[in-house]
């Protein structure tokens, strides 16, 4: 029987259909060839085309080579220090100067290593960078909040293929985030998402990867297909204040969960969404990771009503992925041939 399922983070409803999966024609979207293949001779975030990119923000790495690298975003949504200052002109035209930080962090040299093959150290050292520049982005006069992205394919927004993220420092608290800030002020259980995790593990069976930092399951109340989160175990509000094996335990999760979409779906295009407290917020949350797999497309209900439609239910999701988690320990995917 179909279900619906609230979601406690965003207060939306989910319909767990998985009848729908039934329909003829293929369920999930296929992975489209991006728009250009670049070579690495002209990328530019390869090794030996730094000059293509405005010079770095912070480097890491040893002995003369980088292996992560922050960058300026040649082509910000967000730019300057113009005051976060509304201009009304007009009884329903409301604008202010998209003031802010646009940057890229690129994840490793390598063109085609994906964070589904990181080593625990690169993860940690994409972590690390993460962290870095959040703090800087908070001692910014103007800026409340900072978003991490990763966008893995052009299903998910992705225009180049060498891997990478971006972080946006914005003069604003998003609508989102107001939403899950809500939610965890409400909720009168302890922490929502501690509450949530810990719920998880008792029940085991919508759990994908847990270790001594981090819980990855597929939510009860998930939104979309193979939708999964990621939650610290230390209770903390601010990625940038937690400790740096909480950090790297984080992306040696995401690492563990991309390689089990990977086995199970093939190379599908994904984002990864960091939701962290606005800089200087005090109420109750805890920072997470959103993995949200590009599979299907929201349809006419879904954006007229807010209402999603889920046709592969967290229960079945969770149960493919232990397996796919299971033998990647044991037998690691080899990374998929460039192009």
């Amino acid at each position: 029987m179909n279900q619906l399922r609230l979601d406690p983070l965003s207060g939306r409803w989910v319909a767990v259909a998985r009848d729908r999966a039934l329909r003829g024609g293929s369920v999930f979207l296929p992975r489209q060839v991006p728009l250009v293949l670049q070579a690495r001779e002209t990328c530019p975030f390869c090794p030996g085309n730094e000059d293509a990119t405005p010079p770095a923000l912070e480097t890491y790495g040893s002995e003369g080579q980088w292996l992560v690298r922050v960058v300026p975003n040649r082509y910000p949504a967000f730019e300057g220090s113009q005051p976060f200052v509304l201009d009304h002109r007009g009884p329903v035209f409301t604008e202010a100067p998209a003031s802010g930080i646009h940057e890229v962090v690129v994840f490793s040299p390598d063109h085609d290593l994906s964070w589904a093959s990181f080593s625990e150290h690169q993860a940690e050292l994409v972590m690390f960078a993460v962290r870095d520049r959040v703090e800087e982005h908070q001692s910014t006069p103007g800026l409340r909040y900072s978003q991490v992205i990763v966008n893995s394919g052009r299903e998910a927004g992705a225009s180049i293929e060498h891997p990478h993220g971006q972080l946006l420092g914005i003069p604003f608290v998003p609508r989102e985030l107001v939403d899950e800030q809500g939610s965890f002020a409400r909720f009168t259980g302890g922490c929502l998402l501690c509450t949530a995790a810990a719920a998880e593990e008792r029940a085991g069976y919508r759990v994908v990867h847990a270790s001594d930092e981090a819980v990855t399951f597929a939510p009860y109340w998930s939104g979309s297909p193979y939708e999964l989160l990621i939650v610290p175990r230390t209770h903390e509000a601010h990625l940038e204040r937690s400790a740096p094996t909480d950090l790297a335990g984080v992306g040696s999760s995401i690492t563990a969960t991309l390689a089990a979409l990977r086995r199970q779906l093939g190379d599908i295009a994904y984002n990864l969404v960091f939701h962290s407290a606005p800089y200087r917020a005090n109420a109750p949350y805890h920072w997470h990771v959103h993995v949200l797999p590009k599979l299907t497309t929201r349809a006419g209900f879904e954006l007229g009503t807010g209402v999603y439609v889920n046709i592969v239910p967290p229960e079945d999701v969770a149960e493919e992925l232990r397996a796919a988690v299971e033998l990647d320990e044991s037998a690691p995917v080899a990374e998929p041939a460039a192009g």
